[in-house]
């Protein structure tokens, strides 16, 4: 069954490529964005507006409760059913986001590990907040070398589950993860990747948080954090998000906020890039700059419209 995959950096187009060629393509948009599926996270997230949503079908937004832990699993049974209803409408499904494991989970499954231990999962924390995420990470790096050089020292949900996954299995998850290690048969997928200059996409990242901000993020967050429940784990470490939710709580100063949200999405933005390198026949597209932020170039939408039919006649000549 073959899919269209459109991604890229963060701020780098993919999202209007992904629009434009839903609309030359009869397609539907099926959102492989881990913040995107969050209620409410409206602005720090770049959602569509809902003149796009009623233009191009969009699925996989909106779908979580912004105080709740959404999961990779999740996502892959729901992505797998859109996909799934696009098809049976004799419709285009168009996979566009920029978070890799969703990516790598549709191409290639989920890695089955055990289920989580919450004694062991309290303890670990408890470590953390005594002596600090990074001795957690020095901890991983010595039973698990090959986890910890992709996981981050303060990345304490990661560290965490790498962890216990050593305390049950006695192995490393960076070798039971190895079973991931083929492409499902389930899908034909014809990648495509949005490439841009580094200071090209550092001028768009810097307009969009500018963006984010004249729209009301810190309000948007501060609604968000005072609700019921406050905000989710996945959440309150968003780009966007985290920086003013340190502002609220005095750790930031408000003159500061746009300037940390940049560094933060351009550290992510490099990680993204290390990411989709890895990942097997995909089709780089690189983008010139634009004045406009928002457009997507029409050389780029017409390139993937012909990538497109030429993966469909060969899928329909195998």
């Amino acid at each position: 069954m073959p899919i269209l995959i459109i991604t890229g950096q963060t701020a780098g187009g993919k999202e209007q490529l992904a629009l434009a060629a839903a609309a030359r393509l009869a397609g539907e948009i099926i959102s492989a964005d881990s913040m995107k599926v969050y209620r409410e996270l409206d602005i720090g997230t770049a959602k569509p507006s809902a003149a796009q949503r009623r233009t191009v079908p969009h699925h996989l937004l909106d779908v979580a409760d912004p105080g709740e832990t959404f999961s990779t699993a999740r996502w892959l049974r729901l992505a797998e059913q859109a996909i799934a209803d696009v098809h049976a409408r004799g419709r285009t499904a168009i996979v566009s986001g920029g978070t890799p494991l969703y990516l790598k989970a549709l191409l290639e499954g989920m890695f089955e590990g055990p289920a989580a231990d919450p004694a062991i999962r309290e303890r670990l924390k408890g470590e953390a907040a005594a002596r600090g995420t990074p001795a957690l990470h020095e901890r991983l790096a010595q039973v698990d070398p090959a986890a910890a050089a992709r996981i981050h020292p303060n990345d304490l949900r990661r560290i965490t589950r790498a962890l216990e996954v050593w305390e049950l299995t006695a192995a490393p998850i960076s070798d039971l993860q190895k079973q991931w290690g083929t492409r499902r048969p389930r899908w034909r997928p014809l990648t495509v990747a949005v490439r841009r200059g580094r200071d090209d996409l550092t001028r768009r990242i810097c307009r969009r948080v500018e963006r984010m901000l004249d729209a009301g993020l810190v309000d948007e967050v501060r609604r968000l954090a005072a609700r019921p429940g406050g905000l989710g784990r996945g959440p309150r470490q968003a780009l966007g998000y985290a920086e003013v939710l340190g502002f609220l709580a005095g750790r930031l100063p408000q003159e500061e906020i746009a300037a940390a949200i940049v560094a933060h999405t351009r550290q992510f933005a490099r990680r993204q890039l290390t990411w989709l390198s890895r990942f097997p026949d995909i089709v780089w597209l690189d983008a010139a700059p634009d004045a406009a932020p928002d457009a997507a170039p029409d050389a780029l939408a017409a390139r993937v419209v012909a990538l497109w039919r030429d993966h469909v006649g060969c899928a329909e000549q195998t």
